[in-house]
Formats: C-alpha cells, structure tokens, sequence
C-alpha cells in the first residue's frame, strides 16, 4: 500500500471523526457505510477500474471506524452515584491526580473521586475526575488525598466558546466551586510527584532572584510552570501576537524546537550529536513541564520538524506527522475539534514543514548570516499556518506579530539558558546565581520591553469578529493551494 493510498485512508477516519463530533446519525446509516464499502472492496476484484473501487471502499470503511471510534469516545457518561448528585451536596474523597493549576484568583484542581458518602457508609466509584476551583492558599499539589464537600454542577459554556465539550474531551463531566477541603495523605506516582517538585523548586529559586513579572514570564516561558503573570502583561502579549509563549504550548515549543535546532548549528559537534542534542533537549523540556498530554504532542511534533529540518526528508517527516495524528486522534478523538492546543501545535508543525521552505525560496534578500533567512521564514509560516484558527477562536490579530516574533524568539534560547543556570547554580549558592539571574533579566526585560512597545502602537491588536467557519475553510484551502500547485503542476504536466 502506498502513502496516498494509506494517506486516504487516514483521511477518512479523521473525516469521520470531524463529522461526526458536529453531526450524530442513527448507528444503522454507519451499517450501512460499511457495507457500501467491502461490496465496493469485493467489486474492485471484477470491475475495470479496480483502484477506484478499492479506494472508495477503503475511504468509506475508514470513514465509519472514524465515526464508531467518537460514538465509543461519547458514551463515556457519569455513573449514577455522581450523576444523581448534580446541583446537590456531597461528600468525596480522592485524589488531585494533575498539577495544580495556579490562576489570578484561585486554583483549578483536577480531582480523581474514588469514594462518595452515602447514608452513614463510603462507596466506592470509577476514579470520576472532577475540575475543583480552589482558594490559592493553602497551597495544594499533585498526589494530595482529599476529603471535598461541596456542590456538583454540570460546565457551563461561556460566551462562544464549548466549555463543556472541551472538558469532557478528557472526561470531565463535573465542577466543583470553593469547597470544604481536608488533606488527609499523599499518593500518586512517584515519578510525576518529584518532576512537580523539581518544577516547584526551579520556580521558588526564580522568584527568590527575579522580579515579576520577569520571574513568572521565565517560569511559564523554560518549564510550562503554571503560575499566574499580571493580567495587564498578558494583555500587552495578546496585542503583540506573542500570547503563545504562555499559553499555546504547542506553538511555543514547535518555535523553541527550532530555534534549539538553530543553535546546535553553532556549535562544534558533528551532524549526529547535534541533533541528538537536540532532541535531547525537547525531551527533556517535555519531562520538565510534566509530560501532559499537551507538551507530549508538541514534543513528538517538534522532533519531527528538527529531525525533518536537519536530514531534508520531508517525504518521511510527513508520513510520521500522519502516523502521529492519527494515532493521537485515535487515542482521544474528542482533539480533532475541541483541543485547540493539539490544532495549533499540529498547525505550526506542518507550518514548517511544507509553508518554510516555499517562503525561504521567496527570501534572497535577506542575508543568511546568523540564521536571519531561516529564523524569518520559519516564524512566518508558522504565524501563517495557525493566523486562520487563532482568527476563528478569538478573533484577534496583530499587525506587529512577525516584527515582535523575530525579534524575540531569537533570544529565547539564551534566555531559557540563563534561566535553566539560574536555578542550577542557585542549588548550591544564592549569592553565585545573582550574575546569571541578572543576565536573564536583562533579556527577559528586552522581551517584555519589545512586547510592550508594540502593544501600545496604534492598531496593535485589533480584533476580528466576524471569521466565519466559512472564511476558516476557505484560508486553508487557499494555503492548500498554495503549498501543493507545484506538486499539481508537475503531475498535470506528467500526464500530458
């Protein structure tokens, strides 16, 4: 089987999948799909045109696994003990089975119930999670086991966004606001309870020798560290086109990835331990952050583009970034539509891999000379890939984000250097870490200085309304275009 044959394939269990998490058919119509195609696979044997039938037969079969793998992924409902308990009181016990989640005004906790209080008895249930907002002190962490009394409530949506299917994605069926908590032990796994720790200790040490928000930005910006920045920062970092340094994961680490492939350059090392290293290097940032499911997808992504950058075989980094998504989707098919960190991240991957280097042929007039044309090319495609999704999300767009991209992300590998020996030297000695903490606050200060000069231009950040569902199709079938019309005209050209 070859890769356009397998590529429609896959095509047609991610369309599956796509249609059917807006659309629900009875179960007899997708019977019937499937029947359609092993007679058009059985036709293939007798008819002239064999590879038609056997492509449409494979694409409809395909096409109802993708529709039967979301029907198994939606069943996934309450139990009755907590079902019949919504918008009533009740008593839990369990587990904080996530890292805390540390906002503005309170902490989002994601809490594994295994016990509820029934009568004057406990009965045990199915590890239901829970999303639980929490006051930020006392100060709580993964692995916690907790007595909870509070009241259930379904998620609601808000505005226009699906809170309640972006939840339920990783099964979350229920919230719980501000309630009676009592710390009774610790559990969970020992690896993900010292990777926490780790990450608590390298923030603690930041903010002992930085000040916000310079300690909070460099915190979110090397380890993912979930800690709040100044609402009036994230603001200015919305209206320069950098909000996802701190909140769009997967876009921040498929940049980073290339700009840690970019630095390896520099280096005296042989093409093979470069990048090793390199790849090293995002593993290790994916252990760092705790290998959620988020950075993990990221991290595959971004291995793929250093690995694809570095050897030139877009043809192979391309039958793996297929095997990766459809596997991804085939795990949690709920992503496809309502994980906008896996489409961003999966977006900018194939950014770079098919949008860069049509751009960097388009780009003699800037000099290669430390990486300007590549750091330049790789930064637009990868704003041009997710600009239609970020426009059809939020609807805000700024004029200035390639200048304030190119301008910063250049720096992020000496600032996350910085930072990472920071806390490595501060271990030993506060007063020895003082000169590298000072030499990352002068970069993370150029950063937030560049940031917040262009959100206060004229223009910067407006915003969108009106990006249809429409428009959002239509700019990438334009991208398509665009990145396919050689392979169009050279097949056209074969053929005739």
């Amino acid at each position: 089987m070859n890769f356009n044959v397998l590529a429609l394939a896959i095509g047609g269990f991610l369309g599956g999948v796509f249609l059917r998490s807006f659309f629900a058919w009875p179960l007899s119509f997708t019977a019937f799909a499937a029947v359609l195609g092993v007679a058009m696979l059985f036709s293939a044997y007798f008819a002239e045109q064999k590879r038609v039938f056997f492509i449409l037969g494979l694409v409809a079969l395909s096409f109802c696994a993708g529709t039967m793998r979301y029907e198994v992924k939606d069943a996934n409902i309450l139990p009755p003990p907590l079902a019949n308990s919504v918008s009533r009181q009740v008593l839990l016990r369990g587990m904080v089975s996530e890292e805390p989640d540390e906002r503005e005004n309170n902490t989002r906790l994601i809490f594994r119930a295994e016990s509820v209080y029934e009568g004057s008895a406990w009965r045990e249930i199915s590890g239901e999670k829970i999303l639980v907002y929490v006051k930020k002190y006392p100060e709580l962490n993964y692995g916690d086991i907790l007595e909870v009394a509070g009241t259930l409530k379904k998620p609601e949506n808000f505005s226009d966004f699906d809170w309640e299917n972006y939840l339920a994605k990783d099964d979350i069926f229920l919230e719980m606001f501000s309630p009676r908590i009592v710390l009774l032990g610790n559990g969970g796994s020992w690896v993900k309870e010292k990777l926490f720790a780790l990450k608590r200790n390298f923030t603690d040490s930041l903010s002992r020798v930085l000040p916000e928000p310079h300690a909070s930005f460099l915190a979110g910006l090397t380890i993912g560290a979930k800690k709040s920045m100044p609402p009036e920062v994230l603001e200015e970092f919305k209206k320069a086109g950098i909000m996802h340094l701190v909140v769009l994961s997967g876009y921040n680490i498929t940049i980073i990835a290339e700009n840690i492939g970019r630095m390896m350059k520099f280096l005296p090392l042989p093409f093979g331990a470069g990048l090793s290293v390199s790849v090293l290097g995002i593993i290790f940032f994916a252990i760092m952050t705790g290998a959620s499911a988020t950075i993990v997808r990221a991290a595959i992504m971004a291995i793929l583009v250093l690995v694809a950058r570095s050897t030139g075989r877009v043809y192979e980094v391309t039958v793996a970034l297929l095997f990766a998504g459809f596997f991804m989707v085939l795990q949690n098919p709920k992503i496809l539509r309502f994980d906008p960190s896996f489409q961003l991240s999966f977006l900018a991957t194939l950014g770079l891999i098919f949008i860069a280097p049509r751009l960097e042929g388009h780009m003699g007039f800037l000099s290669e000379k430390w990486g300007l044309r590549e750091n330049v090319s790789a930064t637009l495609s990868a704003q041009i890939a997710v600009l239609p999704l970020v426009l059809y999300l939020i609807g805000n767009v700024s004029p200035f984000a390639l200048p304030v991209n190119i301008l910063i992300l250049m720096f992020i590998p000496a600032t996350m250097f910085f930072g990472f020996m920071t806390w490595a030297v501060g271990i030993f000695s506060y007063i020895l870490s003082l000169p590298l903490a000072w030499i990352a606050w002068l970069f993370l200060n150029y950063e937030l200085g560049v940031a917040h000069f262009f959100a206060s231009l004229l223009g910067a950040g407006f915003m969108i309304s009106d990006f249809s569902a429409w428009w959002l199709v239509a700019a990438y079938a334009g991208l398509a275009t665009f990145v396919f019309m050689p392979q169009i005209r050279g097949w056209k050209n074969k053929r005739y």
